[in-house]
C-alpha cells in the first residue's frame, strides 16, 4: 500500500517502513508526526481526494534533523565585471513512514 501526501508545498509518494527526507518539519528525533493532507491512497483499489481524502492519514517518526548537499549560485553578467557566488544548504528532516491508515 502507498500514499501521495503533501508537505512542505510537495508531494511526496510514500510507502509503509520507506525513510525521505522533507523540508525542515518542528521536532525532536524519536518524535511522531501526522501528515493529514493525503491526495490519494493506492494498492489493490485506489482512492483519489478531491483534493485530500477525509480520514485517512500517515504516520512518521522522525529520524535526523540535518542539513542537505551544498548547492552553489553563480551569478554574473559578461563585460559588465559582476560576479557574485552563494552557498546555500536547505535544512531537511529524515522521517521514517510507520503507517497508513485510509
Amino acid at each position: 500500500m502507498y500514499a501521495v501526501i503533501k508537505t512542505g508545498g510537495k508531494q511526496y509518494r510514500v510507502e509503509e517502513g520507506q525513510v525521505i527526507d522533507l523540508e525542515k518539519l518542528e521536532g525532536n528525533v524519536g518524535d511522531k508526526l501526522t501528515f493529514d493532507k493525503v491526495l490519494m491512497v493506492g494498492g489493490e483499489t485506489s482512492k483519489v481526494g478531491a483534493p485530500t481524502i477525509e480520514g485517512a492519514s500517515v504516520t512518521a517518526e522522525i529520524v535526523a534533523q540535518h542539513k542537505g548537499k551544498k548547492l552553489i549560485v553563480f551569478k554574473f553578467q559578461r563585460r559588465k565585471d559582476y560576479q557574485r557566488k552563494h552557498g546555500h544548504r536547505q535544512k531537511l528532516t529524515r522521517v521514517k513512514i510507520s503507517g497508513i491508515s485510509a
